[in-house]
This record gives C-alpha cells, structure tokens and sequence, in this order.
C-alpha cells in the first residue's frame, strides 16, 4: 500500500511541484538556425549499436555521434530516453531502457543522457529529450521490470496488437506523463523537450481492432461529458500537450518544447498533396491547434517524402509556414527522412534539392530536423560530404 500511494502522490504532486520549482539550468545555446537530427533507441535504431555493450563501449559510441554531428555542422541532437516507458538516464520512477542490457531494469553502469549532454555542450550541441508519452511496450512477450508502468497502474495501460499504450483518455496517464516530464527537466540541463508522432497508435498498429478506451470513455461520458468519442479522444491528446507546456515553461523558462507531427494535417489540408493516413481522425492530433495556441515553440512535421511527387516536400513546407495556417509564425522545422536514401533508394541530391528548398521558403526561422543520424554516421551515399560542404 505504501508504494501504490507514494505513486499516486507522484501523479497528482507533479503539479504543485512544478508551479513552485525554480531553475539554476543555463538557457539553451541560440542559432541563427536549427540543424538537428533524431538519435532513436527503440530496437536499437541508432543507439546502442546493440543491446549489451559495456559502459565504455555506449561511451565510445556517443562520442562518434557527437563527433558525426559536428562534422555535419548541426547543432542539436534529440536523443530518445524514453521510448517504452522506461529510460536512458537514472529515473527513481521508471526503470532502465532493456536497449541498454538486453534487460529492462539493468543499469549500463553509467548515465547515457547526462553523458550525452557533458559531452554534447562540450561541442556547442543542444541536446533535447525526446519522450515517446504513450507507447509502453512495443511487445509484451518481453517481460518488464517490476517498477514498470504495466505493473504499477495497470489501469492505466492498454493492450494494443503486440503492444502496451497509456490510455491518453484516462486522465491518471496524463498526470503520470507529466510527472515523468518534470522529473528529467529538473534534474538534467537538457536544453528542450519533443514528443514525436505517436500519439494514438498508426491504425497498422491496431492490427484491424479499435483502440480499447471504452471504460475511459464511458467514465467520461457517466460525468456529464457530451463529444462524441473521436473529439474526446482529440481534447484528450490536446490537453495533454497543453499541459506539458504549461510545465515545461514554468519550470524551466526558457526551454525549448517541440513536436514532430506527421507530415500531412489531415486529408483536403491542404488540398494540392494526396494523403493516405489521416492525422486528424486516425491519431487524433491537432498539431495546427497547438501552433495558434502557442503550445509549442516549433514545430517539425516529418515530411518524408520526396519534392517531385504525391506528397510534395515543396508543397508540403510552404503549407506548414504559410500566415494562414501558422499566424504565430511558430518555427517550423521540417523532418528530413535521410532514411530514405536506403529505404526507398534515393539519390543523395533528393537530400540536396530539399535543404536548398527548406532555405528558400519564407520564414523568420530556418532548419530541419534528420531522421535518422545513423546515416550520417554512416556517410550512406556521401550524405555526410554533402552537409559538410553545405554548411
């Protein structure tokens, strides 16, 4: 009993804590423009290389991703630390990421983010904490540690395909993201903090079910609650970002809060690319909302797609930045797919074309975001060459 109230006092403290809390953190380093790139750690995307490695070996691998980053001439990072709910830096309430050791709850025998951040303002590069807020497992047949959000509030969490999601309708998994949030910003200087697109899951992900919220919604609707389930299941996304602004900004002025949405807002907007998924309607995110309300200090729509096309990358960022869709001018940082180069076998002057038309689109605010670094490690296709002689 005593556990369960202490972590309940955890999830409803948060906000009390946060209103009071002051920061001794510097203020992140300025740009005259943002060039960054996504380090993913969920099944190893980009690091570790592999599960299992000692200490000095991650070590070894972070300084060569820094240095990758340097060579490229970019100047933040956004290092995933939270990709299943548990971590890559030392948390008293989740437990360590199993892509460290193979084991969720094992420590790597040091602090992977407070070693990229050391080491990362030692290079003049921002690093950015990069939260996943719902997804919990990406496959329950791997067994999670005993301090783990599946076995601590199991209320909470929801069994979807071969995965485990927070419930974004139940307002106990708001208050926990939260609280996870405010635990890293106070106790390390990273210089922002991103969520990326998953928000309800990619209807691939769902595995031809609906997502299993009716208790969530039914309380809703037992408490006077009158939108219907796909507005309520927006509102619940929505409040969950206004929230997490709302504590990011008053505990650390200053620091940064960004999302990466999927490219395209919704089907018919804007009306000259095709769209397959819909934003709006499949994961119930109003990323267009958050820009006007002034939720977010920028914005990075993935748009991975090449300019001459159906989704058309030209096409695409000028929507994004156009008065009409953002009047706040909220930056507007376009994702990059790099990946690309090897997935869909792109030239590396697609990459060119699109850094010269990132620049030449109107905008107080110039940068990208590169999905994923790996391949600038890599130097796939001169990618690397190409950045240092751009920039």
């Amino acid at each position: 009993m005593k556990f369960k109230k202490n972590f309940f006092l955890l999830l409803y403290g948060a906000w009390s804590i946060f209103l009071i809390q002051g920061s001794g953190f510097s203020k992140p380093p300025s740009h005259d423009e943002f060039r960054g790139a996504w380090v993913p750690t969920v099944v190893n995307l980009s690091f570790p290389s592999r599960m299992g490695l000692s200490a000095q070996q991650q070590k070894k691998e972070i300084i060569t991703l820094l240095e990758t980053a340097r060579a490229a001439r970019l100047n933040t990072l956004f290092f995933q630390v939270r990709p299943e709910a548990d971590t890559f830096y030392n948390s008293p309430s989740e437990p360590w990421s199993r892509y460290l050791t193979g084991t969720q709850g094992t420590s790597p025998g040091f602090d992977p983010l407070q070693f990229f951040i050391e080491e990362g303002h030692r290079r003049g590069i921002a690093i950015h904490a990069w939260f996943n807020p719902y997804r919990a497992s990406m496959n329950i047949s791997h067994p999670c540690a005993f301090n783990h959000v599946s076995h601590k509030a199991p209320q909470m969490v929801c069994k979807v395909g071969k995965m485990l999601w927070l419930d974004p309708g139940n307002i106990q998994a708001q208050h926990y993201i939260i609280s996870v949030i405010h635990e890293l910003i106070t106790h390390y200087q990273v210089d922002g903090v991103h969520l990326d697109d998953y928000f309800y899951p990619y209807p691939e992900l769902l595995e031809g079910k609906k997502f299993p919220d009716t208790a969530s919604y039914n309380a809703y609707r037992a408490s006077g609650g009158t939108d219907t389930l796909d507005d309520w299941r927006r509102a619940s996304v929505n409040s969950l970002v206004k929230n997490i602004s709302i504590m990011v900004h008053q505990t650390r002025p200053g620091l940064l809060f960004g999302i990466s949405p999927f490219g395209i807002y919704t089907k018919g907007a804007p009306n000259n690319v095709t769209a397959g998924l819909d934003q709006f309607h499949q994961l119930y995110a109003d990323p267009l909302l958050w820009m006007r309300e002034g939720w977010v200090d920028y914005m990075a729509p993935q748009l991975y797609w090449r300019d001459a096309g159906p989704q058309s990358f030209r096409l695409l960022l000028r929507w994004w930045r156009s008065p009409q869709v953002n009047p706040r001018n909220i930056p507007i940082y376009p994702g990059i797919a790099l990946e690309n180069l090897t997935e869909h076998h792109w030239p590396v002057q697609e990459i060119a074309q699109q850094l010269k038309i990132e620049k030449a689109v109107p905008t107080n605010h110039h940068g990208f975001i590169l999905w994923n670094i790996k391949q600038l490690k890599d130097n796939t296709k001169g990618v690397l060459s190409l950045f240092r002689k751009s920039y």
